[in-house]
């Protein structure tokens, strides 16, 4: 080999030696600035779980100063769950149409103004009206999410993406417990609602600054740009909302948000009302439990999608990684059934936040489940549809549980065993519909 040859064999080496470091920077997690963006899907989501969960912690005093029955409350929550499902069908088109950028800013606006109204109502029409209003500007915070997840991340990291936004709600949840009290206890219950609603606008000032797609950002090189868009491109043209409804996998998400989602905001709306009704918990006493419960929630959402996104990258199939963490999670759920018989506030307390953590790491793969079955282009229309399905099962379930604690007296054993085995449930079928994943062919749509 001549000096030339070995020189430019020597370069070659060198570029590929680089190209290959540069490779793995960008594949690690927290490098890149994708991960910016990731932090600021986790403060939205933040912000989203503090504002849905005032009305829950603060309750038990309502329901006493406002003279409530258990189904009055159980109506009012439910409105949030209809308008919520209604706005999941909305906002997921308009992410696709408009783009992340300013329909998430459009949806923090509507929600942050819905939520400082509460403090205006004093009767239940007039909360019902305020958590509608609620609904409808949350609706376009996981839309918006998952979408910006799909143009930021590759398929192999997006469940560990999701996972670490999706923890926001935990955050969210464990954040509110000690504000609300706090503000309520100082100032009044008023003022929780209008110092919580506040922080929406602290955060759209940081999204309109720092938001763009990585095409467009300047602080986004192109080595992670390339590793961004490193999954076989996807074609671009819109698809018609109703035609996502002729696959089968479209379904199986639907079904599986119906039948789960509703556990969550069972747990958001009645914990409160439920360690109350058994264990005597009190405003002034109620964060260290939720507190409690939250935590071990947050582990479960990043464990999840770390779970599956690991075994992906050591071989996996997206089908086999996905299924066995859903599957890890709705087994740790069914052991939920028995708190009500708890014989302690702690053991109560344990079981609930096991069942909190597994719904959790469940959530992070099932929303992932919607960029795993279809392109970019249709992702924010997916979770619309599948979030449309969890609300409406959640405005069933809100109701149904305000009517089964009236007639049976606050008995909560039948709640915590629909609870419980919900998740297997909703797994078979998902199985039973999609037995490998298999991507949802729309290039005929």
């Amino acid at each position: 080999m001549s000096a030339t040859d070995q020189r430019v064999a020597g370069e070659r080496a060198a570029a590929a030696s680089a190209e290959a470091a540069t490779a793995a920077w960008a594949a690690t997690p927290g490098a890149g600035y994708r991960w910016t963006i990731c932090a600021l899907l986790f403060f939205a989501t933040t912000i989203n779980y503090i504002d849905r969960q005032v009305l829950g912690i603060l309750a038990p005093t309502l329901t006493k100063e406002l003279g409530w029955s258990e189904a009055a409350y159980g109506d009012i929550v439910s409105t949030f769950s209809f308008a919520y499902g209604v706005g999941f069908l909305v906002m997921g088109r308009l992410m696709d149409r408009i783009g992340v950028r300013k329909g998430y800013a459009f949806s923090i606006v509507a929600w942050s103004l819905a939520a400082m109204s509460h403090a205006l109502a004093g009767s239940t029409a007039g909360f019902s009206w305020a958590r509608g209003a609620l609904g409808l500007g949350e609706s376009g915070n996981f839309p918006g999410a998952i979408k910006a997840t799909a143009e930021w991340f590759p398929k192999k990291e997006r469940a560990l993406a999701t996972g670490i936004f999706n923890a926001g709600s935990n955050v969210g949840a464990i954040v509110a417990p000690i504000m609300v009290p706090w503000i309520t206890l100082v100032w009044g219950w008023r003022e929780a609602f209008i110092v919580t609603g506040a922080l929406g606008f602290l955060w759209l000032a940081a999204w309109l600054i720092v938001y763009r797609s990585p095409e467009q950002h300047p602080r986004v090189s192109s080595q992670e740009l390339a590793y961004i868009r490193s999954d076989p491109a996807e074609a671009t043209t819109a698809v018609p909302w109703l035609s996502l409804l002729r696959h089968r996998q479209t379904w199986a998400f639907f079904l599986a948000k119906f039948l789960t989602d509703p556990i969550w905001w069972f747990y958001l709306y009645w914990l409160p009302k439920f360690l109350d009704a058994r264990f005597g918990v009190q405003l002034g006493k109620i964060a260290l439990p939720l507190v409690v419960i939250y935590v071990v929630a947050d582990v479960g959402s990043v464990g999840g999608g770390w779970l599956s996104s690991n075994l992906i990258k050591r071989g996996w199939t997206v089908n086999a990684g996905r299924k066995a963490a859903l599957l890890v999670a709705a087994l740790l759920i069914v052991p939920t059934m028995f708190a009500p018989r708890a014989e302690t506030l702690w053991v109560a307390v344990g079981i609930v936040s096991v069942a909190a953590a597994a719904h959790q790491w469940w959530s992070a793969n099932l929303f992932t489940t919607a960029s795993d079955m279809f392109p970019r282009r249709a992702v924010a229309s997916v979770v619309g549809i599948g979030g449309f399905a969890g609300a409406m099962g959640g405005f069933l379930f809100q109701r149904l549980t305000g009517r089964i604690l009236d007639a049976t007296g606050n008995n909560y054993s039948i709640i915590f065993v629909m609870c419980g085995l919900a998740y297997v449930t909703a797994l078979l079928i998902m199985h039973l519909m999609v037995p490998r994943l298999t991507p949802a062919n729309l290039d005929g749509d």
